[in-house]
């Protein structure tokens, strides 16, 4: 095999994993994946070290005539999307049991990488819908469920606005909280039935770290214990981030004696 071959190789399979990686999935699952593209273009020698911020891999041929390739990328963003994981892994069930050329390979990952979301509309229904149901689901009525759906919407495009600003996510999820708890406060206030507990907690479900948590303790299991604990990090520090914004609110709610509008 040439070198230049097996460098084109390597990006491949590392770019699969990035993939994979910005999109939420395990650490053994990345490492797999990248491991088994690798093999089956026949480099039999891979090793593959993967985290939530960075893909480290080395391979070689076996021999002491042949170079020695490691490739490093540094990831810096991610984002939940269960679809592009799934289609990664077909994906690499293909790439290894067909006669895919690479350059088919880097084809369909970056249509892959391109594909379109839901459209904004449909992600802010969504996430109305998320924040009134778990209104409800924690003793909210009726009048909690209009308001939570109100509140998830507006909540969610202020956490869209503030990611496309580069704001990092600690600060992001503060913002998004204090947000929310300042809309139900207000609505409790003027609204007669109106419960601002019920309509807060339903908002902040939308930005609690259930991915990283699962994944964290999936690593955990796996043996993967740095990343394990960078996740659960991650999950701590988001879950505090969102505590600090609405306790800030509520404090500041309290000391002032409410508005009455």
């Amino acid at each position: 095999m040439d070198k230049k071959k097996q460098k084109r190789i390597l990006i491949l399979a590392v770019r699969a994993g990035e993939i994979m990686m910005k999109a939420g999935a395990e650490i053994y699952r990345v490492e797999d994946t990248v491991e088994r593209i690798c093999k089956a273009c026949g480099i039999d020698h891979v090793d593959v070290f993967a985290l939530p911020t960075g893909i480290f891999v080395t391979t070689d041929k076996g021999s002491d005539e042949d170079d020695t390739y490691t490739y490093i990328r540094r990831l810096k963003s991610s984002e939940t999307d269960l679809n592009k994981i799934s289609r990664v892994n077909d994906f690499s069930r293909t790439f290894t049991t067909t006669d895919m050329t690479v350059d088919e390979g880097m084809d369909v990952l970056d249509e892959i990488e391109g594909e379109r979301k839901y459209p904004v509309s449909v992600r802010i229904i969504c996430a109305s819908l998320v924040a009134a149901c778990f209104s409800v689901l924690f003793g909210g009525g009726g009048i909690d469920f209009c308001i939570a759906f109100i509140s998830g919407a507006i909540c969610y495009v202020f956490s869209r606005l503030l990611a496309r600003a580069d704001v990092n996510f600690f600060i992001r999820g503060l913002c998004c909280c204090a947000l929310a708890a300042f809309i139900a406060l207000v609505a409790s206030t003027n609204i007669s039935g109106a419960h601002y507990g019920m309509i807060i907690t339903g908002c902040i479900m939308l930005f609690v770290p259930g991915v990283a948590i699962t994944n964290s303790i999936r690593d955990f299991l796996s043996g993967d214990m740095v990343s394990g604990v960078g996740r659960m990090a991650e999950a701590f520090i988001t879950a505090v981030s969102l505590a600090v914004g609405a306790g800030i609110v509520l404090k500041i709610w309290d000391i002032i004696g409410g508005i009455t509008l």
